[in-house]
C-alpha cells in the first residue's frame, strides 16, 4: 500500500472521508502496477521510467522515475514523425528528377550522360509498397519517357547525384554490429530496394556444416563477402552481417537452418547511390538501350579529381526529362511507426531538417530537430539519430508524455494516431495483451534493443478518457517475453481505468 492511500485511509477513519471518490477510476491501481512492476524478479538492477497521463482530465495517473533519460531505442520513431508531419506536412512527397546532359543525334543516339537528380526519395523498389512483381516499375516508367525522348543508345553513363544528403554512411552512435543487416541501411538521397540485398545461401546438411552464397538480389558489383555461417539445429536465421558504409568488403557470421536451399538473409547495401546506378543501367540494356560506359555515383566523382563532371550540376541548364514523385510523408510515417522501419525514420529527419534549413548535414541535423522540440516542449532534448538504433539517444517517461500532449492538440494527430501498432491486432504490437483488455484499446510504439524495451503512445480507458503513457526498462535480467508479460500488467490497469 503507497503513502498516499495510507494517508486517505487515515482521514477516512477519522473524518469520514469517502475514499471511494479516489479508488473507484482505478488511479491507484495503475500506480501500484507499475511499483510491483519496479521490484519483479529480474528487474532488481533494472531502469525504469515510467507516466501515465490523463490527457482528458490534464493531469498526471501516475509516475516512477519520470524524469530519468534512458535509451529508449525504437520510441525515438514517435519524434522523428511528428516532427515530419509538423513541419512537411503529410502531403509532401519527395522526389527523383532525371536529367539530359547532351545532345540526341538523328540516329537516336543520346550523345552525353543521364543523370538522376535523387531528392531523398525511399520508395523507389521499396517492399513497403510493392511486391516482387512490381519492385521495378519505376524502372519500366523511366525507360518508357527515355523511349519517348527519341533514345535509343547512349555514348556516355548514368550518373546519380544523391550529394543533396551529406556521405555520413550511418548516424553517430549506431555499432559495427548493426551497420551490415538490412534494418542498419544509413540515410541517403538515393535510395533503392529499401538499400537492401538480398543474400540467397544454400546449407549443409550436416550439423555445424559449411553454407555458400549463391546469388544477391539486387547483384552488388565486386562485393567480397567473407562467408563465415555455419549450420544448426533450428528453422530460425541466426545469421549476422558486418561491414560499413561504402566498404564493399562484408562478412557473414552465425547459424542458419540446415540442408536448405535459396534461404535468404538481408544486408545493407554498401552505396546506394551507386546501386541505383546500377540497376537502372541493367534495366536500360534489358530495354534494348545500350551504354557505352559504366554508371558512376557524385561520391566517386567528388573523389576523383580528374572527372568529367562539374561539381556542383548546373541542373537549371540541363534538360528535365522526368519528374519522379515517391511516397507522402503520410505514407512513410505508416510504415515507420507500425513496422518500425528504421531507413524511412533516417530519411524522414534529413528531409524535414533540409526543408527547414537547407541543411544536408547530419548533425546540423540533429542540432535542428532538438532545437525544435526544445522550443516547443520545453524540454532539453539529446536526440541523435532518427531511428533509436543509437544508443546516445537520452528520453524520459515525460519527454514522452510532453510530445504525447502536443501531438494530441496537433491537426497531424489523426495522421499519427493511425500509424501506431494496436495492442494485440496489428505491428509490432500485434503479440502484446491479446485477449487482454489492453487489446484494441493501447496504440503505442514501441522499442527493442539488447537489454532495452520501451513503450510509449494512447490508451482509449474504460471511464472513456484518453490516456498518454511511456514506459522505458533499461537492463533488465529476464526474457523480452517475460517482460513483456509484466509490461501487460500496467497496459491492462490503465485500459481498465
Amino acid at each position: 500500500m503507497n503513502n498516499v492511500m495510507k494517508i486517505l485511509l487515515f482521514y477516512s477513519f477519522f473524518f469520514g472521508l469517502p475514499v471511494f471518490l479516489f479508488s473507484q477510476n482505478g488511479s491507484n491501481r495503475v500506480q501500484d502496477e507499475i511499483e510491483q512492476f519496479s521490484t519483479a524478479d529480474g528487474l532488481e538492477n533494472a531502469a525504469i521510467s515510467f507516466m501515465a497521463y490523463n490527457l482528458d482530465k490534464d493531469s498526471s495517473i501516475a509516475t516512477f522515475n519520470e524524469f530519468m533519460a534512458l535509451p529508449p531505442a525504437s520510441t525515438v520513431k514517435l519524434f522523428t514523425t511528428a516532427i515530419a508531419l509538423e513541419v512537411l506536412g503529410k502531403d509532401y512527397t519527395p522526389s527523383t528528377e532525371i536529367y539530359i546532359d547532351g545532345e540526341v543525334d538523328t540516329s537516336g543516339t543520346l550523345i552525353g550522360n543521364l543523370i538522376v537528380r535523387s531528392l531523398g526519395d525511399a520508395s523507389l523498389g521499396s517492399r513497403f509498397f510493392t511486391d516482387e512483381n512490381t519492385r521495378d516499375d519505376f524502372l519500366k516508367e523511366w525507360i518508357e519517357k527515355i523511349k519517348e525522348k527519341g533514345i535509343k543508345s547512349i555514348q556516355g553513363r548514368i550518373l546519380v547525384d544523391g550529394s543533396l544528403f551529406d556521405y555520413h554512411g550511418v548516424p553517430d552512435g549506431w555499432t559495427w554490429s548493426d551497420m551490415g543487416n538490412y534494418y542498419g541501411s544509413g540515410p541517403s538521397a538515393s535510395v533503392v530496394y529499401d538499400n537492401m540485398t538480398i543474400l540467397h545461401f544454400s546449407t549443409s546438411n550436416q550439423l555445424g556444416g559449411s553454407t555458400s552464397i549463391d546469388s544477391m538480389t539486387p547483384p552488388i558489383p565486386n562485393i567480397n563477402v567473407y562467408n563465415q555461417v555455419t549450420t544448426y539445429n533450428s528453422s530460425r536465421d541466426n545469421a549476422y552481417i558486418y561491414g560499413a558504409p561504402y566498404s564493399y568488403s562484408r562478412f557473414a557470421i552465425g547459424n542458419l537452418p540446415r540442408n536448405r536451399k535459396n534461404f535468404e538473409v538481408k544486408a545493407s547495401i554498401p552505396d546506394p547511390e551507386l546501386t541505383l546506378g546500377q540497376v537502372f543501367e541493367n534495366a536500360l540494356k534489358q530495354a534494348g538501350i545500350s551504354i557505352s560506359e559504366s554508371a558512376i555515383g557524385m561520391r566517386s566523382v567528388r573523389m576523383n579529381e580528374e572527372s568529367e563532371f562539374d561539381t556542383p550540376i548546373s541542373y537549371e541548364k540541363l534538360d528535365k526529362i522526368i519528374v519522379h514523385h515517391g511516397k507522402s510523408v503520410e505514407e512513410l510515417v505508416y510504415w515507420t511507426n507500425l513496422r518500425s522501419v528504421n531507413l524511412f525514420a533516417e530519411q524522414l529527419i534529413y528531409l524535414t531538417a533540409f526543408e527547414a534549413n537547407k541543411s544536408n548535414s547530419f548533425r546540423e541535423n540533429m542540432r535542428y530537430v532538438n532545437q525544435y522540440w526544445e522550443s516547443n516542449l520545453g524540454i532539453k532534448m539529446y536526440q541523435t539519430d532518427g531511428s533509436g538504433l543509437s544508443r546516445s539517444n537520452a528520453f524520459s517517461a515525460n519527454h514522452y508524455i510532453e510530445l504525447l500532449k502536443f501531438m494530441y492538440k496537433s491537426k497531424n494527430f489523426e495522421v499519427f494516431d493511425a500509424s501506431l501498432p494496436v495492442a494485440g491486432e496489428s505491428g509490432t504490437l500485434r503479440s502484446m495483451a491479446r485477449g487482454q483488455a489492453a487489446q484494441g484499446k493501447l496504440k503505442a510504439k514501441s522499442g527493442s534493443l539488447n537489454r532495452v524495451r520501451a513503450f510509449s503512445g494512447y490508451v482509449d480507458s474504460k471511464s472513456g478518457d484518453k490516456i498518454a503513457f511511456s514506459i522505458i526498462v533499461n537492463n533488465y535480467d529476464l526474457s523480452t517475453a517475460q517482460l513483456n508479460k509484466e509490461i501487460e500488467k500496467i497496459f491492462n490497469a490503465m485500459a481498465n481505468w
